[in-house]
């Protein structure tokens, strides 16, 4: 039996639909597990008429056979957790959270917003939710971890020195420092909803694959968004890449098996940074109107592009992939012509790489012919010829076999090559 785990990660801005093919994976592994990020991040999942928009919860939650980790590498936000929760019935034995998983509390998101208002037009545009005031706390060795939990008023103590500790910064940023009796009592209820599922999911992970349980691993956002590898300032601040998921669930690199890339046939991204291949004109507008791009968790309009092959390239290759799972092909139906970036040029050079900075980089584009009714295609023959072309091309490009094609968010509308 294997003792490896396969891996999904979003190999552009995030919002790929990582979602659909987690879920779609999901049916067919015994653990679905959740390595990074916080509730910044939403997954969209159709299945029939039902609608789920997960945040926080490992998508496999939809398979009632599946076990579901929040590993420690995720910043976990109580009050976002519980509402999530309350979507499903008897997750006791199927969801278990990381004692070693950092809490996100209101305070946070506070600081969030406050420091993206401090910074007025050089604004991150962040989401808001405290994500990078979480992190930075880990790293600054003064954040607090969900197995504190087991004693609020510890906790709670804590906490309130650490407001008094650094008083001048929050109130220079208009941060209360939280009231003492109901900051013991939320963490109480944290406590309450919560003790139940926490645990060493380290040692869940290692037992799961040491009796050769088919274990799944997912993340958040994507390559482009990574703290190391991304657009930097305008990323996330966790590690969103392959290798995230070792740190992020406390695994070693050897028991990483087979790597799924998600990427969409064209481009979007949220917030504010470089986007090389974005299209200001009315095709921006109908991939976005086609493709119904507003943010699970924001509901803000995403940016909307080409497919960016020189990007993918780059996150292809960090990565280690073995495939790309190509979402919303469908979305390109009816266009007259597609482009691809396939290469940047950067103060007049022409370079087929990721510099340092894409805040100058203008996209080299190739331009295809475009095709009409692939939605709904289940089979590799049944699409049109030139979208078969157009994805033969892009493997071409990118160094990388398109294994998995989606022609819908239906969870059966997939191609799988």
């Amino acid at each position: 039996m294997s003792k490896q785990a396969d891996l999904i990660v979003g190999l552009q801005w995030g919002d790929e639909g990582k979602g659909k093919i987690v879920d779609h994976m999901a049916q067919t592994h015994d653990y679905v597990c959740r390595f990074a990020g916080g509730h910044n991040a939403g997954h969209t999942i159709v299945v029939g008429e039902k609608k789920y928009a997960l945040h926080l919860i490992p998508s496999g939650v939809l398979n009632p056979e599946a076990k579901n980790i929040v590993g420690n590498g995720v910043v976990l936000s109580p009050v976002d957790f519980i509402k999530e929760m309350h979507q499903f019935e008897n997750l006791e034995g199927r969801l278990y959270i990381s004692d070693k998983a950092h809490l996100l509390l209101p305070y946070h998101a506070e600081i969030d917003r406050a420091r993206e208002r401090m910074k007025g037009d050089k604004a991150i545009g962040t989401t808001g939710k405290g994500i990078g005031p979480a992190y930075g706390d880990k790293v600054a060795r003064v954040g607090h971890r969900v197995g504190e939990l087991h004693e609020p008023r510890k906790l709670a103590e804590k906490i309130l020195a650490h407001f008094e500790m650094n008083r001048p910064v929050f109130e220079a940023m208009g941060v209360e420092t939280p009231d003492p009796q109901q900051l013991y009592h939320e963490l109480v209820e944290y406590k309450e909803a919560l003790e139940p599922y926490i645990t060493d999911t380290t040692l869940l992970v290692w037992k799961a694959l040491d009796e050769g349980k088919k274990v799944l691993l997912e993340g958040a956002q994507g390559t482009m968004l990574d703290i190391d590898h991304g657009t930097y300032p305008y990323v996330t601040s966790s590690t969103t890449v392959s290798a995230g998921a070792c740190s992020g669930l406390g695994i070693s690199p050897k028991a990483i098996g087979k790597v799924t890339g998600i990427a969409k046939a064209y481009c979007t991204r949220v917030g504010n940074g470089p986007f090389p291949s974005e299209d200001f004109g009315e095709a921006g507008q109908r991939l976005r109107d086609n493709g119904h791009e507003y943010g699970t968790t924001t509901g803000r309009p995403r940016r909307c592009g080409w497919f960016d092959a020189v990007a993918m390239r780059h996150a292809v290759r960090i990565n280690g992939v073995d495939q790309v799972a190509l979402m919303k092909l469908d979305v390109l139906d009816g266009f007259d012509e597609v482009k691809v970036c396939v290469a940047y040029r950067v103060h007049g050079e022409e370079i087929d790489y990721v510099p340092y900075d894409l805040e100058d980089a203008e996209s080299v584009y190739r331009i295809y012919k475009g095709w009409d009714r692939s939605e709904g295609a289940r089979n590799f023959e049944d699409l049109p010829q030139e979208a078969r072309d157009y994805i033969e091309s892009l493997e071409e490009l990118i160094g990388c076999r398109m294994g998995i094609i989606s022609t819908s968010p239906e969870r059966e509308d997939t191609i799988v090559r």
